[in-house]
């Protein structure tokens, strides 16, 4: 492997594995809003958000984080407003105070904020408008949650492209492209990488995401799909990597304000891809380089599988992050890159078609469901069994099957996207007429 893809994977894990407090969705706009009242100079008198439906699918269901248990877009372009600190970008809200959640509350019944359905636009988008007496402010992010493609104060246009340029952290000489990824490759990098490079970014994420992990443990977060689990299912490994995983996002989905290290712009899926490869690992014994080494695996296919799809669609990251768990427990287990494709491969054909319909407690039942699918696809692998090419989506080489999953994602479950919405919409709509 040449140097230049040796620091595009480096440059790619940098770019995707930060912190992030709460579910990025509600985070994203609250971000877009602290850099929208910076921009302003003053509070406005009337804020406007304009988001894609993806953007309002994930919101809808949600508790903001550091809120005190308030739900919405309103209530996260408020608090963004009113005690965010853009500097922190996915953590904007983590310092506002008991007198900035008050405000908030107080704004949202005065009904500031708007919110409006943009169309043809990325899944991923969010435009903030705010205007005071003497001033107006725009900014908007597309396509990744701190992506700022433009801003504008009064007549005035301070930014305007299509995508950021060079992601953040990445090397200044390297742009972070998932193009150049493939599995070969990233298993190369996985296996013989220089882990001092690397090693920063994962302790922090096996420390902050073990930590959101064992508050759902602990406490009563979401539906206690966690707790559940390991008061109902035994004791095995096997159900500790669920349990594990469930519990972090139970506490996140629900307002827990601890960070998570995120993975493709998603907390669940950072949580996902880290907990059940930390206890296989404690489980087995595996060394600490081992044990890393099989973390850059999880992260990084699960990257891989998700970039065909794109941010934000009908189809449940819960699944991409699932099969980088399971590729990096058969690696641990000793599987070379054939067991790993029939770990990824035989996790695809179980649970490719679980939908999402939005951030909220039910994720974490999303998340337990995809990785028992895939620690079954792991034990067959390892006992060289394998769902066959032609067999549905299947293909022959993993990477083609990866490539169908990413099809079916993106483009066939379009109109599937624009189904779940109209029908959360219209449920919204009733509900409020009750």
């Amino acid at each position: 492997m040449s140097e230049s893809e040796y620091k595009n994977y480096t440059a790619i894990l940098r770019a995707e594995l930060i912190p992030a407090m709460g579910c990025t969705e509600p985070i994203a706009i609250a971000y877009a809003a602290a850099e929208a009242r910076r921009l302003l100079g003053e509070m406005p008198t009337r804020i406007t958000v304009n988001c894609s439906g993806n953007m309002i699918k994930n919101v809808k269901g949600v508790t903001v984080p550091n809120s005190g248990g308030q739900k919405g877009i309103e209530v996260a372009a408020i608090l963004g407003m009113v005690g965010g600190d853009p500097d922190k970008r996915l953590e904007v809200i983590a310092g506002v105070t008991d007198e900035d959640r008050e405000e908030c509350r107080r704004l949202n019944e005065t009904k500031i904020c708007d919110v409006n359905l943009a169309e043809n636009v990325p899944n991923l988008y969010i435009e903030i408008i705010m205007e005071s007496e003497e001033h107006t402010a725009c900014v908007r992010i597309a396509n990744h949650h701190t992506d700022i493609v433009y801003m504008k104060k009064d007549e005035e246009v301070l930014r305007d492209i299509e995508n950021a340029v060079v992601e953040e952290n990445a090397d200044e000489t390297v742009r972070a492209d998932r193009n150049k990824m493939s599995l070969q490759g990233l298993l190369e990098y996985a296996n013989t990488v220089d882990l001092a490079e690397i090693k920063d970014v994962i302790q922090r994420q096996i420390e902050m995401n073990s930590k959101i992990s064992q508050e759902g443990l602990d406490n009563a977060w979401g539906a206690q799909i966690g707790k559940t689990i390991l008061e109902n299912w035994g004791n095995d490994v096997r159900t500790e990597a669920c349990a594990a995983a469930a519990a972090g996002s139970d506490a996140r989905m629900s307002g827990c304000p601890l960070p998570v290290v995120i993975n493709s712009g998603s907390g669940n899926q950072g949580i996902t891809v880290t907990m059940p490869v930390l206890v296989y690992a404690r489980e087995w014994h595996i060394s600490e380089e081992k044990m890393y080494r099989a973390m850059l695996v999880s992260n990084l296919v699960s990257i891989y599988i998700k970039h065909y799809i794109g941010a934000l669609s009908a189809f449940c990251g819960a699944v991409s992050a699932s099969c980088g768990s399971g590729a990096a427990i058969t690696f641990m287990a000793g599987g070379d890159y054939q067991h790993i494709g029939r770990t990824i491969t035989n996790t695809l054909a179980n649970v490719g078609g679980i939908v999402c319909d939005g951030a909220k407690p039910s994720c974490a039942a999303k998340i337990a469901a995809s990785l028992h699918a895939a620690l079954l696809a792991h034990y067959m692998s390892m006992s060289d069994k394998q769902f066959q090419a032609g067999e549905g989506i299947v293909e022959k080489d993993v990477e083609e099957t990866i490539k169908n999953m990413g099809y079916i994602g993106r483009v066939g479950m379009k109109s599937t996207d624009k189904e779940i919405l109209n029908v959360m919409i219209d449920k919204a709509d009733v509900d409020a007429n009750l």
